[in-house]
């Protein structure tokens, strides 16, 4: 067989039009230098790899939807333009995949480059005019964790307080002293936290990956799972901000933390939208504190009082701060009650109107041994009704709308294109540094295009 010699460089066999061409002028990564200078010593020991070829090398395995180092490794080796992109030449060799294995294990602080990363890309965006803030969509996807439903054991549950708590502790000390003010009596402050939920004392834990968590919800895959906890801006589909948290988790529980980080630290946000599942009394609240027009999808309510005068048999009196019962009789605000669902206001009758009512039968049930009809409404209603109130409004409608298209369909690509189905790793840092890595990817598409 004859063979011809060829005169050619590695640079004329990539299209001027390539992706990775139009990558490379835009994505500066010489902030990796700075960030990992403190990990390499420059007495001793081998040259190292160049850290920024070892971040390129990770990164276009999250582009092109490669799914181990193994491949990427076999990928580059026969890749001309991924070659030019890591600056490795046609007889060079390419950094094995074991490399980036030792790298993990000897210097696990160069995880943090990821999140600086994503951060960087965030701001490019930002400076790009990609990303307002005027309306912000948040939803969150699974990913499957690499444990099986066969290494999974019960253990205790253990209680921790959590922002969520620390938050409610301040409103009820909030709400204990107005209701002084009111009544003139008030009960001690809270010496101890209320458990979570009393029903769930254990939970499913992998013992290949205790960090992942159980995850079982309608309509979802039953097993170990991490969720990747999502914020985009609606006008390019950027994530600008992403939580990583155990499969059991609700969505409710990163999500206030997660939008006053971006509002504080990003940029200021105008509006957010979300679906039902983030519809909780105190996220009404909260943002609305911080200016943000909240719109939510309501979450059911049912009724399962026992009785037949149901709830809204009752009127409020809003100048009075009451409610009168079907005979016109006075429900007034009695004490404040704290569960693991928020705080309320508790509204109750006198005895001795139930007592001698000829509709007892009817709204107290056999079993009631209060002798008096309650009620109860959330301690945050007026930020509540002031977010229901914007439900036949042209925004709300747009911003749900915007939340599914951008949120799903964003999802669907990394699913499908950025490795975002399951991951090798264990743990939850090695999620989350596989799902900023996803995510850093989807949107350094998403500026390329726009740029071009």
């Amino acid at each position: 067989m004859q063979m011809k010699l060829h005169m050619v460089t590695i640079e004329d066999l990539v299209p001027q039009e390539h992706f990775l061409r139009k990558l490379e002028a835009v994505l500066d990564l010489s902030f990796v230098y700075e960030e990992t200078a403190g990990l390499y010593s420059r007495k001793y020991g081998r040259p190292p790899i160049d850290p920024v070829v070892l971040v390129k090398y990770l990164l276009v395995g999250f582009l092109y939807g490669i799914p181990s180092e193994r491949q990427i490794e076999q990928r580059i080796q026969t890749d001309v333009a991924l070659r030019w992109y890591l600056g490795i030449d046609l007889l060079e060799r390419v950094p094995d995949h074991s490399t980036i294995s030792q790298l993990r294990r000897r210097k696990p602080l160069f995880r943090k480059i990821f999140r600086r990363l994503f951060e960087r890309v965030v701001n490019q965006c930002i400076a790009e005019g990609m990303v307002s803030g005027g309306l912000v969509l948040t939803d969150s996807t699974h990913v499957k964790a690499n444990a099986s439903r066969a290494s999974e054991e019960q253990i205790d549950m253990p209680e921790s307080p959590g922002a969520y708590w620390e938050r409610l502790d301040f409103y009820e000390e909030e709400g204990l002293e107005t209701l002084r003010q009111r009544t003139g009596r008030r009960r001690k402050k809270r010496a101890k936290q209320i458990k979570k939920d009393n029903r769930r004392t254990k939970k499913r834990v992998s013992r290949t990956d205790p960090e992942a968590g159980h995850m079982k919800r309608p309509g979802k895959p039953q097993g170990q799972y991490y969720l990747s906890h999502q914020t985009l801006d609606s006008g390019h589909g950027i994530i600008i901000g992403l939580t990583v948290t155990p499969g059991d988790v609700h969505d409710t529980v990163p999500y206030l933390e997660q939008l006053e980080t971006i509002h504080q630290t990003v940029l200021p946000l105008g509006a957010a939208a979300a679906d039902s599942a983030y519809d909780f009394p105190l996220a009404h609240r909260e943002l609305e504190k911080l200016g943000i027009t909240f719109f939510v999808r309501p979450q059911a309510v049912h009724d399962r009082t026992q009785v037949e005068f149901k709830r809204n048999a009752f009127s409020y009196q809003p100048d009075q701060d009451s409610y009168l019962c079907p005979q016109g009789k006075t429900l007034r605000p009695k004490g404040l009650y704290r569960s693991a669902s928020g705080l309320f206001w508790q509204y109750q009758a006198e005895k001795a109107d139930c007592l001698c009512c000829p509709l007892r039968d009817k709204c107290l049930s056999e079993h009631d041994r209060r002798g008096a009809r309650k009620l109860e409404d959330s301690y945050f209603k007026p930020s509540v009704q002031r977010s229901r109130s914007r439900q036949e409004t042209e925004d709300y409608r747009q911003a749900l709308k915007k939340r599914q298209i951008w949120c799903e369909g964003t999802f669907a690509i990394q699913k499908r294109c950025h490795n975002l189905t399951r991951l090798l790793r264990r743990g939850r840092e090695a999620a989350e540094d596989h799902c900023l890595l996803s995510a850093t990817a989807l949107n350094l598409k998403r500026m390329v295009n726009y740029l071009n």
